[in-house]
């Protein structure tokens, strides 16, 4: 119906350009159209029709001059999580696929102190200051110096009739890379803050710094005076195998700011998680680059603020270094332990031989440690520099690029 429909207006705007504005060097044509309008065939009528007359293209041409026809709609996948549904969503959320996997019963934790929304017997309307789907309440794309840890795509919604809570986890954008080969597994949790025991995940896309989820969540048995009492809270987090996953970043909103009735599409800069994985302190060091000599000089010049992981309140830390080809570890050194010191100075040089046509596949992977007789070394924090590691290292490593034999200093955050 709308193929064909979009044919004949076509057409119809074709045929009147033709009689309307025909070239001037065809003879007769204007005659020709006053004795169709003189024998009848032809009315003023035909040159004023209202589906066209304000269409500048075809995509503009209103619903009644396409039949009414809809598009339809995307369905987007859904994960099997927790319990099935045991009844299909109802038409508030008709977007939704008919089958969905759900965390039920939530209503039995006890409430959070936060004050209700005031808009609970008015079909759902948000509260004073309510979020609009392309606001940002918080200020944090704007702080100078933050490093960016990409940004997050969803949407939340309330089904009154069911007391459901909908949450869609959609997409991520400019992760960091996480991983020695310069990218991440990324995989989000979904919390109702306060409560921290039930949670909900996506799946982990590998390999992957603009991850596509497209995955919904369903939070039923959910009396709304209880959703605008809780937060919303993701976590972006790095999925790793053989050790504990690396939080990459966290987006946190009260529902009481929320206009729940409809479903609202937010983007979201990550922020760095405040579970302790962003106070493990700094690092300054410097890169150097000599492209005759084919060397990278690494400078460990001090740390600051570092996290305590002794009893004692201090730590003992040295820095090792290790330089990588792709994944393959080729050379390590290391600094001297600086005894219970959580801002120790090293000022230690280690120069790196990497041929140029290898520069653009290494990465220096500097880790923290803290040292301890008893037991294993700790983990404090790690950097990976290279051309294609988090924003921050590549600043660094594209400015030793461009300025060589120069030792080229910055501050590095450390990171899980």
């Amino acid at each position: 119906m709308r193929s064909n429909s979009v044919k004949s207006s076509s057409s119809g705007v074709s045929s009147r350009s033709e009689v309307l504005n025909g070239r001037a060097g065809k003879a007769g044509r204007w005659q020709t159209v006053q004795s169709h309008m003189q024998s009848g065939k032809l009315r003023p009528a035909n040159f004023d029709d209202p589906s066209l007359s304000a269409a500048s293209t075809l995509e503009h041409i209103s619903s009644t001059a396409s039949g009414g026809c809809q598009r339809p709609r995307t369905l987007v996948r859904q994960q099997s999580l927790q319990q099935p549904l045991s009844h299909a969503p109802p038409p508030s959320l008709g977007d939704l696929p008919p089958t969905s996997q759900s965390l039920g019963q939530l209503h039995q934790q006890p409430p959070s102190s936060a004050s209700s929304s005031s808009g609970v017997g008015g079909g759902g309307r948000a509260s004073r200051g309510s979020l609009s789907p392309g606001s940002e309440d918080d200020d944090s794309h704007d702080m100078p110096g933050r490093e960016n840890l990409g940004r997050i795509q969803f949407s939340v919604g309330y089904n009154f009739h069911e007391s459901t809570l909908t949450v869609k986890i959609l997409k991520a954008q400019e992760l960091p890379a996480k991983d020695f080969s310069g990218t991440s597994d990324p995989f989000v949790k979904i919390y109702l803050l306060p409560d921290k025991k039930h949670k909900l995940e996506t799946k982990v896309k590998r390999k992957n710094l603009n991850p596509h989820w497209n995955e919904t969540f369903l939070f039923e048995g959910f009396p709304y005076e209880k959703v605008v009492q809780r937060t919303l809270y993701l976590q972006v987090l790095d999925y790793d195998r053989f050790s504990r996953n690396d939080p990459i970043g966290e987006v946190s909103i009260p529902l009481n700011k929320v206009d729940l009735a409809h479903m609202q599409t937010f983007w979201k800069e990550l922020k760095p998680c405040s579970d302790g994985s962003g106070s493990r302190g700094e690092l300054l060091l410097s890169l150097c680059y000599n492209p005759t000599a084919n060397t990278i000089t690494v400078n460990i010049i001090k740390a600051r603020n570092l996290k305590a992981m002794d009893i004692g309140g201090t730590s003992d830390p040295y820095v090792k270094v290790w330089l990588m080809h792709k994944d393959k570890r080729v050379e390590k050194k290391k600094t001297v332990v600086m005894k219970r010191c959580l801002n120790p100075v090293f000022n230690e040089s280690f120069p790196f031989d990497i041929p140029t046509e290898r520069l653009r596949e290494t990465t220096i992977i500097i880790t923290v440690m803290d040292k301890d007789r008893l037991s294993r070394n700790d983990v404090i924090g790690k950097i990976y520099l290279s051309w294609k590691s988090g924003p921050g290292e590549v600043k660094h490593w594209k400015d030793m690029i461009a300025r060589p034999r120069q030792a080229v200093a910055q501050w590095h955050q450390l990171k899980a």
